[in-house]
This record gives structure tokens, sequence and C-alpha cells, in this order.
């Protein structure tokens, strides 16, 4: 199978313009034309749909696509053991992350990151809801959650730990929690389900705490909504230490229970699809990420 036509392919699948797409690979629109026809015909397929005024890709198209940009992924591997690769990565790469995340650490990077990489394009996913990442067809993922899927790999970025906080207006109007037992008596927020959380405290002590019915009345799935939220002073919640950091240091919020922490088995994990081979645009990237937040993670120093 032609890996150029290949290409073609997939760079008109992420743009949505076949023009635009063979432009970015030296070819004119005619020729960009005739090359994915000829690849439909070749796979038996239309991958993409054709009309005056868009382009989209077909449902045999999103199914082939992670099987192109593999094929594309073996190749170039095979090129660069060959001492055929480039001197600097280029293509696109899509990349999913925790949008509270990105907000605090991610999105300020950028600029050096592509300053560093001119020839690389960032299609960029930010969300806080669970994203599945094959079916994405993204090349990298930042998760924070431990890895549970045999089908990717994964590099641990940084260690997370679980912190209680509220607002000092929350605490001024209610008292301040003195033992685990006194969270029963207090305004608390969940972040995407009610479920019980384990407390250990620095000797190693533990004890059990549920965000109820009866004492919860905000559940948020955004972790940056749960920050403002404390902050406001609607009541006691759970972060992640690098969610809450800056607040914490300019005194918006408040750790409750400072001696002790969530019990959690969450991380920051760079993971990425098992079968793709780690091509030069992901590494490069990952190592970026590795120098500026994983070497020294600014939420912990």
């Amino acid at each position: 199978m032609n890996t150029e036509a290949l290409r073609l392919f997939v760079r008109a699948a992420e743009r949505l313009n076949i023009s635009a797409a063979g432009r970015d690979l030296g070819l004119a629109p005619a020729v960009a034309s005739a090359r994915l026809a000829k690849l439909e015909r070749e796979v038996g397929a239309e991958l993409l749909h054709r009309s005056t005024r868009k382009v989209s890709v077909s449902i045999e198209g999103r199914e082939f696509l992670p099987f192109a940009r593999e094929i594309l992924a073996q190749h170039d591997a095979a090129m660069a053991a060959l001492g055929h690769g480039k001197a600097q990565p280029e293509g696109t790469i899509r990349f999913a992350a925790s949008s509270t995340f990105a907000q605090l650490y991610l999105a300020p990077l950028l600029p050096e990151f592509l300053a560093r990489n001119p020839g690389l394009r960032l299609d960029l996913r930010f969300s806080d809801t669970p994203f599945d990442l094959l079916e994405g067809s993204f090349d990298l993922a930042l998760r924070n959650s431990v890895l549970d899927d045999s089908s990717l790999k994964a590099r641990k970025l940084a260690d997370v730990a679980g912190l209680l906080c509220a607002s000092p207006d929350y605490l001024a109007r209610h008292g301040t929690p003195q033992v685990p037992a006194d969270l029963d008596r207090h305004q608390l927020m969940a972040f995407r389900s009610l479920r019980t959380r384990t407390l250990v405290s620095a000797s190693g002590e533990r004890a059990e705490f549920s965000c109820g019915d009866h004492n919860c009345r905000v559940i948020i799935d955004d972790g940056a909504s749960m920050r403002f939220a404390a902050m406001a002073g609607l009541g006691i919640s759970t972060h992640a230490d690098w969610n809450i950091d800056r607040a914490l240091r300019d005194g918006s919020l408040v750790r409750v229970l400072p001696e002790w922490h969530v019990e959690d088995d969450t991380a920051l994990w760079l993971v990425y699809p098992k079968t793709n081979v780690l091509t030069a645009k992901v590494r490069v990237l990952i190592d970026f990420l590795v120098e500026k937040i994983g070497r020294n993670p600014p939420w912990q120093t």
C-alpha cells in the first residue's frame, strides 16, 4: 500500500480539506484528489465524503484511520532506524488531557514547545470527562489515574496527592474539622460521584468519609469549577494537589485536616496505544513534558 497516499488521507482527515492536505505535502489539488481516489479504489471503500461545500470522514474512513496512522508510524520508525529520519519531527500530534490541568500547566508551555518544533502541529482535546484513547485515535494522552487497559502503554509523569480544602470564609462560618469524623457535620462537594473515600494520616492511621446525600449538595465533573466553588465558600472538597497549589499559596483556600491525605491510586500518566511505534513527534512531546513538569513538578516546589 502506498504510504504517501496513506499520509495524504490522514492529513485530509485531520484537516477536512483535500486541497489543503495536498498543499501540506507539496501536491496540486488535482493530484491530491486523484491519489485519494486511487487509494479508495485500492481499499474498496469511500474514505472521505466530498461535496462542493465540505469534506467529511466516512464511517469506513473513521475505521480505517487508526490503521493508516499505525502503518505510517511503522514506516517512519523503520526509515528512522535506517538513518532516513529528518532532523526535526514533522506532522500533527493528537494529544488529550484534563482541561483543568491544561489550563494551569500545559497551555502556558505550548508557545515554547511549538517554537522548538516548527514542523509540528497540535490537535488538542482538553476535557475533564473520561475518554477512550483508542477510539479517539490519539497519539498521546495525559491521564490522572492508574493504567488498567492492556492495550495501552504509559509513563508516569508525576505523583499526585489528594487533599481536603475549603475557603477561609467557609471555615469561619462553619468551624474547622479537627478529626475525620467531623466531616460528617460539614457541607461537602464531590467530584463525579458520592463514593466513600479513605483518609490516611502522616502516622498511617486510616479513616473513611463519604460525600453522602445528607451533606453533599453538589457533584461536579470539572476540576477548575470545583476549585472555584470551594473558593466561593460552597463547602469542603477533595482536590489533586496540582489543582489547588496556587490557591493554597495565595490563601484563597486552606487545607482541612492537613495531617491527612486522601488515599488514591492517582498519578499523572502519559499514555499511548501499545500497538503504536513511539514516533519521533510523540517522543519529543513526551520528553518536553518530562523536562518541564516531570522532573520538578511546579506544584511540589
